[in-house]
This record gives structure tokens, C-alpha cells and sequence, in this order.
């Protein structure tokens, strides 16, 4: 069922069933996005369709997105982006990739909005929740996401 969309980019959601598999999903030229309609597939399909990016590697949980491997700021190989960890010197952007890491799989997302004190993200699979609002502190120069639940950090592609 569709529940939102960002920037012409439809969010689906797989109802109280979240683990539920409807299939693959591909782009028209043959390109995966992932299982519908799991929270990595929205992000892969908004990456490609909105910002015209092509993970060179697009497969993994939504936890494996984040490679704690990669530096501050350095670009991470694997997804073509540039990642940045949370409660470091970058302040998020909208359209940054938000990575969580706290369960089984991990959660992603995409931030739609950087307010003084929140960011908010646009998900799929997310139970009647396709919009979420976490808090943004700054303290000392860098910058902390949430509260209860906190990202690991976020992916970035640079222009």
C-alpha cells in the first residue's frame, strides 16, 4: 500500500506484517532495488530514480550500509557515497542517507527536512509511521542525532 512520497519517490509499506516479502523490485533498465517494500529498497530506488545514483554494491541488510571501516568523511566504496558519522563535525542535509545499526538488520532512511532542533526522515516499512522527527543537538561543533534511538551515521553524495 502507498503511504507517502518524497520527491516523486512512492513509499509502500508492508502493513503489521513487516518482514513480509512481495518480490523483487527492479528500475525499467534492469537495475535492483531490493525486496518490496523493505526500507532498503526505498532508499536504492530514491537514490536512483531522484539523484541518479547507482550503488556499486546495493546488496545487505540496511545495517551494512553504514561500513565503520570508512573515515570521517571518506567515501565509502562500497555504496558510492560519502559517509559521515553521527556526533561528528557534519551537520546532516536532506537527502542524506540516515543509517541505523541498533536491531537484527538495522533501519534506513532518508532525511527530508534539517530543522535547528530535529531532522525529520522520510521510511518505508515503518508501520503507519512513513515520517519520523529525531532530535538534533549541537554541542562543541558536532552534531548528534536522536535520543532514544540513534543513528550509527549517514551517506552523503556529493555533487
Amino acid at each position: 500500500e502507498q503511504t507517502d512520497s518524497y520527491k516523486g519517490c512512492i513509499v509502500y509499506n508492508n502493513g503489521s506484517e513487516y518482514t513480509r516479502n512481495y518480490g523483487k523490485n527492479y528500475s525499467s533498465d534492469g537495475y535492483y532495488y531490493g525486496y518490496k517494500w523493505q526500507c532498503v529498497e526505498y532508499i536504492k530506488r530514491f537514490y536512483y530514480d531522484v539523484k541518479k545514483h547507482k550503488m556499486p554494491d546495493g546488496f545487505g541488510h540496511a545495517k551494512d550500509f553504514f561500513d565503520p571501516k570508512v573515515n570521517q568523511g571518506e567515501l565509502n566504496k562500497t555504496r558510492g557515497l560519502y559517509q559521515y558519522r553521527n556526533g561528528e563535525k557534519v551537520k546532516p542535509q536532506v537527502d542524506d542517507l540516515l543509517v541505523f545499526t541498533d536491531t537484527t538488520y538495522g533501519h534506513v532512511a532518508i532525511v527530508t527536512e534539517v530543522g535547528k532542533d530535529f531532522i525529520e526522515v522520510v521510511q518505508q516499512n515503518i508501520y503507519k509511521n512513513p515520517r519520523e522527527k529525531f532530535t538534533l543537538a549541537e554541542k562543541e561543533g558536532k552534531y548528534f542525532i536522536g535520543s532514544t534511538r540513534k543513528p550509527v551515521g549517514w551517506l552523503r553524495k556529493e555533487n
